[in-house]
Protein backbone atom coordinates (compact mmCIF):
# COMPACT_ATOMS: atom_id res chain seq x y z
CA UNK A 1 0.00 0.00 0.00
CA UNK A 2 1.06 3.11 -0.67
CA UNK A 3 0.38 6.73 1.02
CA UNK A 4 -1.28 8.38 -1.79
CA UNK A 5 -3.59 5.69 -2.40
CA UNK A 6 -4.44 5.24 2.11
CA UNK A 7 -4.81 8.94 1.60
CA UNK A 8 -7.33 8.72 -1.27
CA UNK A 9 -9.25 6.10 0.25
CA UNK A 10 -9.42 7.88 3.51
CA UNK A 11 -10.40 10.78 1.60
CA UNK A 12 -13.53 8.17 -0.12
CA UNK A 13 -14.39 7.71 2.92
CA UNK A 14 -14.93 11.10 3.76
CA UNK A 15 -13.74 14.27 2.65
CA UNK A 16 -11.54 15.99 5.49
CA UNK A 17 -8.86 18.95 6.01
CA UNK A 18 -5.21 17.80 5.94
CA UNK A 19 -5.52 18.83 10.06
CA UNK A 20 -8.78 16.09 10.20
CA UNK A 21 -6.56 13.23 7.92
CA UNK A 22 -3.47 13.46 10.00
CA UNK A 23 -5.62 13.17 13.03
CA UNK A 24 -7.68 10.61 11.32
CA UNK A 25 -3.93 9.17 10.54
CA UNK A 26 -3.00 9.07 14.46
CA UNK A 27 -6.31 7.29 15.57
CA UNK A 28 -8.02 4.48 13.13
CA UNK A 29 -6.04 4.35 10.05
CA UNK A 30 -2.71 4.54 11.64
CA UNK A 31 -3.14 1.35 13.15
CA UNK A 32 -2.29 -0.41 9.91
CA UNK A 33 -0.96 2.09 7.82
CA UNK A 34 1.47 4.80 9.01
CA UNK A 35 2.08 8.21 7.54
CA UNK A 36 3.51 11.43 9.69
CA UNK A 37 1.62 15.15 9.63
CA UNK A 38 4.05 16.25 7.17
CA UNK A 39 3.72 13.23 4.45
CA UNK A 40 0.31 13.40 4.14
CA UNK A 41 0.35 17.35 3.38
CA UNK A 42 2.89 16.85 0.96
CA UNK A 43 0.93 13.74 -0.71
CA UNK A 44 -2.30 16.13 -0.70
CA UNK A 45 -0.67 18.74 -2.55
CA UNK A 46 1.05 16.03 -4.93
CA UNK A 47 -2.51 14.62 -5.57
CA UNK A 48 -3.97 18.33 -6.21
CA UNK A 49 -1.61 18.70 -8.55
CA UNK A 50 -2.19 15.26 -10.48
CA UNK A 51 -6.00 16.67 -10.69
CA UNK A 52 -7.02 13.58 -7.82
CA UNK A 53 -8.41 15.25 -5.40
CA UNK A 54 -9.63 19.08 -5.19
CA UNK A 55 -10.08 21.52 -2.37
CA UNK A 56 -13.70 22.31 -1.45
CA UNK A 57 -15.04 25.53 -1.63
CA UNK A 58 -17.56 26.28 1.16
CA UNK A 59 -18.53 29.05 3.48
CA UNK A 60 -17.58 27.03 6.93
CA UNK A 61 -14.21 25.82 5.34
CA UNK A 62 -13.33 29.82 3.94
CA UNK A 63 -14.65 30.46 7.28
CA UNK A 64 -12.13 28.58 8.93
CA UNK A 65 -9.81 28.75 6.81
CA UNK A 66 -9.14 25.13 6.28
CA UNK A 67 -8.87 23.34 3.08
CA UNK A 68 -11.45 20.15 2.46
CA UNK A 69 -9.80 17.91 0.02
CA UNK A 70 -12.53 15.52 -1.81
CA UNK A 71 -11.80 13.10 -4.13
CA UNK A 72 -12.19 13.86 -7.88
CA UNK A 73 -13.44 11.28 -10.21
CA UNK A 74 -9.55 10.61 -11.66
CA UNK A 75 -8.29 9.47 -8.14
CA UNK A 76 -11.46 7.46 -7.63
CA UNK A 77 -10.10 5.39 -10.60
CA UNK A 78 -6.55 5.38 -9.40
CA UNK A 79 -7.72 4.07 -6.30
CA UNK A 80 -9.58 1.40 -8.86
CA UNK A 81 -6.35 0.94 -10.73
CA UNK A 82 -4.37 0.32 -7.68
CA UNK A 83 -6.50 -2.08 -6.10
CA UNK A 84 -6.89 -3.93 -9.02
CA UNK A 85 -3.08 -3.82 -10.68
CA UNK A 86 -0.67 -3.40 -7.75
CA UNK A 87 0.44 -7.02 -6.24
CA UNK A 88 0.72 -7.66 -2.41
CA UNK A 89 4.25 -8.06 -1.36
CA UNK A 90 4.81 -11.28 0.83
CA UNK A 91 8.06 -9.70 1.92
CA UNK A 92 6.87 -9.07 5.73
CA UNK A 93 10.23 -6.65 6.71
CA UNK A 94 9.64 -7.39 10.68
CA UNK A 95 12.54 -6.08 12.26
CA UNK A 96 12.63 -8.33 15.32
CA UNK A 97 12.07 -11.67 13.28
CA UNK A 98 15.83 -10.83 11.73
CA UNK A 99 16.94 -9.93 14.93
CA UNK A 100 16.04 -13.38 16.21
CA UNK A 101 17.40 -14.91 12.97
CA UNK A 102 21.05 -13.09 14.20
CA UNK A 103 19.78 -14.18 17.82
CA UNK A 104 19.90 -18.14 16.29
CA UNK A 105 23.10 -17.71 14.20
CA UNK A 106 25.30 -15.37 16.52
CA UNK A 107 24.01 -16.60 19.87
CA UNK A 108 21.94 -14.59 22.68
CA UNK A 109 21.97 -11.06 21.66
CA UNK A 110 19.57 -9.77 24.92
CA UNK A 111 16.59 -9.47 23.03
CA UNK A 112 14.79 -10.35 26.23
CA UNK A 113 13.65 -6.63 27.03
CA UNK A 114 12.50 -5.31 23.52
CA UNK A 115 10.14 -8.96 23.25
CA UNK A 116 8.76 -7.86 26.10
CA UNK A 117 8.51 -4.03 24.96
CA UNK A 118 6.79 -5.67 21.75
CA UNK A 119 4.38 -7.56 24.10
CA UNK A 120 3.03 -4.94 25.84
CA UNK A 121 2.68 -3.22 22.59
CA UNK A 122 0.71 -5.77 21.06
CA UNK A 123 -1.20 -5.75 24.08
CA UNK A 124 -2.38 -2.39 24.23
CA UNK A 125 -3.22 -2.57 20.73
CA UNK A 126 -5.11 -5.99 21.49
CA UNK A 127 -6.81 -3.69 23.81
CA UNK A 128 -7.93 -0.76 21.30
CA UNK A 129 -9.35 -2.93 18.77
CA UNK A 130 -11.21 -4.63 21.42
CA UNK A 131 -12.95 -1.29 23.07
CA UNK A 132 -13.27 0.08 19.05
CA UNK A 133 -14.89 -3.67 18.89
CA UNK A 134 -17.67 -3.29 21.23
CA UNK A 135 -18.19 0.83 20.54
CA UNK A 136 -18.06 0.18 16.72
CA UNK A 137 -19.25 -3.04 16.03
CA UNK A 138 -22.11 -4.15 19.05
CA UNK A 139 -25.10 -3.66 17.13
CA UNK A 140 -27.26 -6.37 15.61
CA UNK A 141 -27.37 -4.78 12.35
CA UNK A 142 -24.53 -3.96 10.05
CA UNK A 143 -24.43 -2.17 6.81
CA UNK A 144 -21.91 -3.76 4.19
CA UNK A 145 -19.87 -1.20 4.81
CA UNK A 146 -19.87 -1.54 7.92
CA UNK A 147 -19.65 -5.57 8.11
CA UNK A 148 -16.20 -4.93 5.66
CA UNK A 149 -14.50 -2.66 8.00
CA UNK A 150 -15.60 -5.21 11.34
CA UNK A 151 -13.54 -7.68 9.43
CA UNK A 152 -10.51 -5.51 8.64
CA UNK A 153 -10.99 -5.15 12.63
CA UNK A 154 -10.89 -8.65 13.20
CA UNK A 155 -8.09 -9.38 11.12
CA UNK A 156 -6.09 -6.90 13.14
CA UNK A 157 -7.87 -8.70 16.40
CA UNK A 158 -6.67 -12.14 14.55
CA UNK A 159 -3.08 -10.69 13.75
CA UNK A 160 -2.49 -9.45 17.66
CA UNK A 161 -3.97 -12.31 19.22
CA UNK A 162 -1.49 -14.67 16.82
CA UNK A 163 1.50 -12.73 17.27
CA UNK A 164 1.09 -12.64 21.44
CA UNK A 165 0.41 -16.44 21.39
CA UNK A 166 3.77 -16.68 19.09
CA UNK A 167 5.74 -14.07 21.53
CA UNK A 168 4.37 -16.89 24.55
CA UNK A 169 6.31 -19.35 22.68
CA UNK A 170 9.64 -17.26 21.90
CA UNK A 171 9.79 -15.78 25.18
CA UNK A 172 11.88 -18.77 26.84
CA UNK A 173 13.85 -19.26 23.94
CA UNK A 174 15.15 -15.58 24.26
CA UNK A 175 14.94 -15.40 28.01
CA UNK A 176 16.40 -18.44 29.68
CA UNK A 177 15.03 -17.05 33.12
CA UNK A 178 11.14 -16.91 31.42
CA UNK A 179 11.32 -20.84 30.58
CA UNK A 180 11.73 -21.50 34.64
Amino acid sequence: MSTPHAILIALLEKPSSGYDLARRFDRAIGYFWHATHQQIYRELGRMVDAGWVSVIEDDAAAATRKKVYCVLPVGRNEVVRWARETPLDLDSRNVFLLKLRADAVIGPLGLANELERLIGENRARLAVYREIEQRDFGGASLTRGQQIQYAILKAGILTQEMWLAWAAEVRPLVDPAAAQ
